[in-house]
């Protein structure tokens, strides 16, 4: 998938996710803002009920969107299923969007009304969705291979080269232009920035050098700043995504029995949809 092929992928299940929104808001206003008390009363009250043909429509595909989600994305991951026919990166944001657009629907399945254990599994599904933004943050920070999959710090530090070596035997600089550059790649400045780069810049522009030459030591600079920066981060979102998972999957979980609860407790009482 190239860049504009990923772009009008994320474009357009955003998209989606915003019009179906809007979507059940505009038909279904008249009814969500009509007092709880005096819904019973409002002419398409069994329409728009959880129990009513529409409401309860809602919470099944939701709660299967979520469901297809959770379990697509776990076999990927898990056990490479699908491994050969889509990244790990695509999936997740796959799975970011039926776990966005699944509880959106379930939240106009409860017509706003929240209470009993329902409450519970409704919160749990907040928080999960809400972790789940952060953990993306998270994900997007720990360096990954071109198949997505995360790199291991081994595999980050066998990418390192002795730049100043390589430069010196490639392009003949100079000490002093070898210095400006090791300290642009030393640890307590892997936060070089355009200011220092335009210095070393205009060092190499006054050296008699040709400009392929120039802009090829200026993209390995910025690539060995780049690396130095990935193993700078790797340990610290490694760790932070283990904390994560201590908060998402539990209340994964909650949400997930309290569902299965709910339907057990429907089905016990006769309310059924079209079948």
């Amino acid at each position: 998938m190239n860049k504009s092929v990923h772009t009008a992928y994320i474009v357009t299940m955003v998209a989606i996710t915003l019009v179906v929104t809007l979507y059940l808001f505009y038909i279904g206003f008249t009814y969500y803002n009509t007092a709880l008390e005096e819904r019973f009363y409002h002419p398409r009250h069994n329409w728009f009920k959880p129990s009513g043909l529409y409401g309860q429509g809602l919470g099944i595909f939701g709660t299967l969107m979520i469901l297809f989600g959770v379990v697509i994305y776990i076999a990927r991951k898990r056990y490479n299923f699908l491994a050969k026919y889509i990244r790990l990166k695509y999936l997740l944001e796959f799975h970011i969007f039926l776990c966005t657009l699944g509880p959106i629907l379930v939240l106009f399945h409860t017509a706003f009304k929240f209470g009993g254990i329902v409450s519970i599994a409704f919160w749990s599904m907040v928080a999960v969705v809400l972790s789940g933004i952060v953990g993306r943050f998270i994900y997007n920070q720990i360096p990954k291979t071109i198949e997505g999959r995360q790199m291991t710090m081994n595999e980050l530090k066998e990418m390192k080269t002795d730049l100043a070596v390589e430069l010196h035997q490639k392009f003949k600089l100079e000490s002093n232009t070898l210095d400006i550059i090791s300290d642009l790649m030393s640890e307590d400045n892997t936060t070089a920035n355009s200011k220092k780069l335009g210095y070393l810049r205009k060092v190499l522009n006054r050296k008699d050098l040709p400009k392929e030459d120039r802009n090829s030591i200026i993209k390995m600079v910025k690539n060995e700043i780049s690396l130095s920066r990935k193993i700078a981060r790797l340990s610290k979102m490694q760790q932070l995504f283990k904390y994560w998972h201590v908060v998402h999957m539990p209340f994964a979980l909650i949400m997930l029995v309290i569902v299965v609860i709910h339907i057990g407790v429907t089905l016990a009482f006769g309310y059924k949809w079209i079948f």
